[in-house]
């Protein structure tokens, strides 16, 4: 084993201990994958109390995306009957940090475990959030991203970057990007760029990292030239 290797965190869970009842976290436009760090601030009371219920059991969120953005704080447009429905892949998270804030926040930060599919919606917990029943052997091969080779053209997707970039008149440590492992750089990438809810969520179903970062590189340079996609301001609730 060459000292380069990846170290698996003694706290992430084993593939077993991936809990079947999952707490969901509906937020349009915003991605987490496996191997990537997403911040929360989080303030509304069904989801203080579902924060507050991981951090007493097995400290995962399943972040997903609703079907129909908008709605309340961006969790989605409810329907006729019932919550508003949402896509039926997401990520699960591990709390790996909080802070309280002096107004009543909780400031987290989410480690990208493993994707999961919803089975069913189970009713409300006591705290008023929402879970599910959840299935992750379709993803078990996320535990071992840190593991996985990425084929990526880095050079035509630096170009790509750079003109996305001009467009939109942003700036980023180019120094970082490009010291940046492969699979490291198309996991921030796609969680960070500002790309609309739909394409977030076809990065997250991408296959495999190699998908995903040919899908980043086209979403790049069909963006580069043309408007900015349509994603809703960031709010977590």
């Amino acid at each position: 084993m060459s000292d380069n290797a990846p170290v698996r965190n003694p706290f992430d869970p084993t593939f077993e201990q991936l809990p079947e009842t999952l707490p969901i976290f509906p937020l349009s436009g915003v991605l987490l994958l496996p191997g990537g760090r997403l911040p929360l601030n989080v303030f509304e009371p069904r989801y203080l109390a579902m924060v507050f219920d991981a951090l007493a059991g097995h400290r995962m969120i399943g972040m997903v995306q609703p079907q129909q953005p908008g709605g309340f704080a961006g969790d989605g447009l409810p329907t006729d009957n019932g919550a508003p429905k949402v896509h039926k892949v997401g990520c699960a998270g591990r709390i790996v940090s909080f802070n309280e804030t002096e107004d009543g926040r909780l400031l987290l930060a989410l480690a990208g475990i493993c994707r999961f599919e919803i089975v069913r919606e189970l009713e409300p917990a006591h705290g008023g959030y929402r879970r599910v029943s959840s299935v992750f052997s379709p993803y078990r091969a996320d535990l071992d991203h840190a593991d996985e080779l990425v084929e990526l053209d880095r050079e035509r997707l630096m170009a790509a970057l750079a003109a996305f970039f001009r467009s939109r008149n942003l700036s980023t440590d180019w120094d970082a990007v490009k010291q940046a492992a492969d699979a490291n750089l198309v996991t921030s990438l796609s969680m960070v760029l500002p790309f609309g809810p739909a394409e977030k969520q076809a990065l997250l179903e991408a296959a495999d990292s190699s998908a995903r970062a040919k899908l980043l590189l086209a979403f790049l340079e069909m963006n580069a030239f043309g408007e900015p996609s349509d994603t809703p301001p960031r709010r977590t609730n």
